[in-house]
């Protein structure tokens, strides 16, 4: 009776662990290409003086930014050569705190000849509250139809506002995603990571709506905005799924593209998917209402990504222990047991010696086993009340 239920909890935790990573994926992919099998995709945008572009939305783009003198010049830059008209777009820079340079390089790079056309604003908040602190803040005074959040560190595509635009002409799209991209990945497991996290997007919008969106550049209606609890640890996820909570689609647009500058080391990426993993945590029980299955394709792709990726480190080790376990009386178990620890032993191998002639796979296991590990003691921590809502940030 006991080799029973060891055998049903092993086995369950196994096909939870490969449908998250291989099932879930390939149904996404299924419906994507269902839905979008008649589709063409549009060319290249760019404004013209038709009369669709003499009545484009109002869009207002927030950059919280804290410490961030290294990329803020390239931010503006970045900005000033948008296509889009200059008479409908704002720039707010809200500086945290800032502790360096990034107040008076912004006000330096803003007062540039290529830069003097844009509307910016750059706020000097002189205490160090938090992204979500500014984010509430910043939001009571802006009036404008669209608001773009972005990431001082994200270089964004000279169409993307253009192409935003057009998503928001339909009514039922609440918030728009970007494609994110690298400049310089930390590893060849990073790459392969971001790579798919993009085609999940693109897939979950298939299926109804994206599941949250990244902080490098996302957009949504002005009109949709709710506060964020002081506490919200991942705001770029409770953000938008508040407003697809609310009845509204998040939507992917692979042509917005949004170019990450800076390259994190191995520390900031451990801290990073430590925090996200908190911080799914804690959207299951605020987003609780979208695990119930009036939600349909949400709910389903909410509890197949998000809540599964939350159990997931503690579905591996039940599958591994199980395994072990029962290896004495079973052979399926011991080579299971066996092809586990291989896998664990791979991704070890890869994280402590670093070989310099490992392969792709040995890399990419080793950035996946990772970031489970990470994910488990973020969300220890969150159980436990260590982690807290505030972002620091890791240099």
């Amino acid at each position: 009776m006991n080799d029973m239920l060891l055998i049903s909890l092993t086995i369950t935790s196994g096909i939870l662990v490969i449908y998250h990573h291989l099932g879930y994926p390939l149904i996404l992919r299924l419906v994507q290409r269902l839905r979008l099998k008649h589709e063409i995709e549009p060319s290249y945008r760019h404004y013209t003086e038709s009369s669709s572009d003499r009545h484009l939305p109002t869009v207002a783009i927030i950059i919280p930014a804290y410490n961030e003198e290294k990329w803020i010049a390239e931010k503006i830059r970045n900005l000033a050569v948008l296509d889009y008209p200059v008479d409908q777009l704002k720039v707010i820079i809200a500086c945290d705190g800032c502790s360096d340079s990034t107040v008076s390089i912004a006000q330096q790079t803003a007062n540039e000849v290529e830069c003097q056309h844009l509307q910016i604003n750059i706020l000097d908040f002189k205490t160090n509250r938090g992204k979500v602190a500014v984010i509430n803040d910043v939001m009571q005074d802006v009036d404008s139809e669209l608001v773009a959040l972005s990431d001082v560190s994200a270089l964004v595509s000279v169409d993307a506002l253009l192409l935003a635009a057009e998503h928001f002409k339909d009514a039922a799209i609440g918030v728009l995603n970007s494609h994110y991209h690298l400049l310089n990945p930390g590893s060849a497991g990073e790459t392969a990571y971001w790579n798919y996290q993009n085609r999940i997007k693109s897939c979950e919008a298939a299926l109804g709506s994206t599941l949250g969106a990244h902080g490098a550049f996302y957009l949504f209606r002005r009109s949709l905005f709710q506060p964020l609890a002081a506490d919200t640890i991942n705001d770029d996820f409770i953000l938008p799924m508040k407003i697809v909570a609310a009845g509204f689609r998040a939507n992917h647009e692979n042509r917005i593209n949004a170019l990450e500058l800076e390259q994190a080391s191995d520390t900031m990426d451990h801290k990073r998917r430590r925090r996200i993993a908190a911080g799914n945590c804690q959207q299951l029980f605020r987003l609780k209402q979208l695990l119930l299955p009036v939600h349909g394709g949400v709910c389903f792709a909410f509890i197949s990504g998000k809540g599964l990726r939350v159990l997931m480190p503690f579905l591996m080790i039940t599958a591994l222990v199980g395994s072990l376990l029962l290896s004495g009386n079973y052979l399926l178990f011991a080579l299971l047991a066996v092809l586990q620890s291989l896998v664990y032993l791979l991704a070890v191998w890869q994280i402590l010696l670093r070989p310099k002639r490992a392969n792709k796979l040995s890399k990419t296991v080793a950035y996946l086993v990772g970031g489970h590990f990470a994910g488990m003691i973020g969300t220890l921590r969150y159980l436990c009340g260590l982690e807290r809502g505030r972002w620091t940030r890791v240099d």
